[in-house]
């Protein structure tokens, strides 16, 4: 499988590693993998990816000389052009899992297990932002009881000890000597990037525009 990796919110694939061990984005009978093309999950949905080829897209192009490359962006547009359209996405899905032996159908257990992971997501966002403002007006007594936090999330006691014990293992959150949870230094760098982060889908979505020496320029560098 891809090695898959997240960026600004959007999963990427290693572009030089393809699913089931394909070392390559052209199969020895000349197929492209057109996810691979554009850095995408083959279950993508049309949102990202449209966001995808529109960064490729502005990476590569000439109006960007350090990171531009024509004929990279011409394989991006290609590949877009073939995956826009969900008729013609579908009859590439076909060959595309004929080629590469990717199971479009997802199980009921896997179906399961992504709603799963959102909401972990979610409970994981909610309760660093909930320590970031604590620490952010309480710098030297920043901790908060377990209790709360558990109330905050609503969860069980099982799905918070997992909520704790990841956070806790990936450096985000500590324990303070009183024995309540406070964020640290790493999870406020976190909370403050993952912020930005949020906050710039939001101005992508609303289709806001970015400004440039004074001049109005098109998020799409490839619609004029």
């Amino acid at each position: 499988m891809a090695a898959l990796r997240y960026c600004s919110g959007i999963l990427l694939a290693d572009s030089r590693v393809g699913h089931r061990g394909v070392s390559s984005m052209t199969t020895d009978q000349g197929f492209v993998d057109f996810y691979a093309v554009l850095h995408v999950h083959p279950r993508c949905d049309l949102q990202t990816l449209e966001t995808a080829y529109r960064n490729l897209a502005k990476r590569y192009h000439p109006d960007h000389p350090e990171t531009a490359d024509t004929d990279k962006l011409r394989d991006v547009l290609e590949a877009y052009r073939a995956l826009k359209s969900p008729d013609d996405r579908a009859k590439y899905d076909d060959e595309y899992a004929a080629k590469i032996g990717f199971p479009f159908a997802e199980s009921e257990f896997s179906a399961e297990g992504e709603q799963l992971a959102l909401s972990d997501g979610e409970a994981h966002e909610k309760l660093l932002m909930h320590l970031y403002r604590r620490r952010r007006s309480f710098a030297q007594d920043a901790g908060v009881g377990q209790y709360s936090l558990q109330k905050l999330v609503g969860c069980s006691d099982e799905a918070f000890d997992f909520h704790i014990w990841y956070l806790k293992e990936k450096g985000l959150i500590g324990y303070t000597e009183d024995g309540t949870i406070a964020i640290t230094i790493k999870g406020v760098d976190h909370t403050i990037s993952m912020s930005q982060v949020h906050r710039q889908e939001k101005l992508r979505i609303s289709g806001s525009t970015t400004m440039n020496g004074g001049a109005e320029v098109n998020a799409d560098p490839l619609s004029n």
